[in-house]
């Protein structure tokens, strides 16, 4: 199996400095050191600090950007998707993801969460693993939850909505993740300068 690759979703506002960004940055790191690709939409907050992180350990990157946002993407991506339309960046992320890592976020980071439960509920796609950090996502988790399982009177085997992976730290996310698709306990990343893109276009 090639490198897996997981997809980052998050706020856009932490900056550097903040706790949120370096539990992102934390998370991408040890991501690059288990042997993962980490993909991101690719802007700024906790897409960045992802991306970066990943790059501090030698890791490999890609950020999905959009034409629709006036923004440019990171500095620490090593591959950029460039789509048309924010409906086509959702569905881009959510295709290139073999499992999700779902840090805090506000209505953006929600509908991501929403679309990649709602595509594994009914089947559209293959069970992936998703994670979410902290308790955050916890209230809306038990809430979707307790409406799902009523379809099941008794909780049948194999039957009840819990497809969510909550996670107290980036490390315990990323060993679950490690451990689900039976990668090594940690891969030292070779140690890299951080050298962000100064001029040139973007690669699309």
């Amino acid at each position: 199996m090639k490198r897996p690759t997981i997809t980052v979703f998050g706020s856009g506002l932490p900056k550097w400095g903040d706790s949120h960004y370096a539990e992102a940055h934390t998370l991408g790191m040890e991501l690059a050191r288990r042997g993962f690709a980490v993909c991101t939409g690719g802007y700024g907050g906790v897409m960045e600090a992802a991306c970066r992180g990943a790059k501090s350990a030698g890791g490999s990157t890609i950020g999905v950007t959009s034409n629709f946002f006036a923004t440019s993407a990171n500095a620490w991506i090593d591959k950029e998707i460039c789509v048309k339309h924010w409906r086509d960046r959702l569905f881009q992320l959510v295709e290139l993801g073999h499992g999700y890592v779902v840090c805090r976020g506000g209505t953006g980071t929600l509908v991501e969460l929403a679309v990649v439960l709602e595509m594994i509920n009914k089947k559209v796609m293959r069970a992936r693993p998703v994670v979410t950090m902290g308790d955050f996502w916890r209230p809306v988790i038990q809430c979707v939850s307790k409406i799902e399982n009523a379809r099941y009177p008794g909780g049948k085997a194999g039957k009840r909505f819990s497809p969510i992976r909550l996670a107290k730290s980036p490390l315990d996310a990323v060993e679950f993740l490690a451990e689900h698709f039976g990668l090594s306990p940690r891969i030292k990343g070779s140690s890299v300068r951080l050298r962000p893109r100064t001029h040139g276009k973007p690669n699309r």
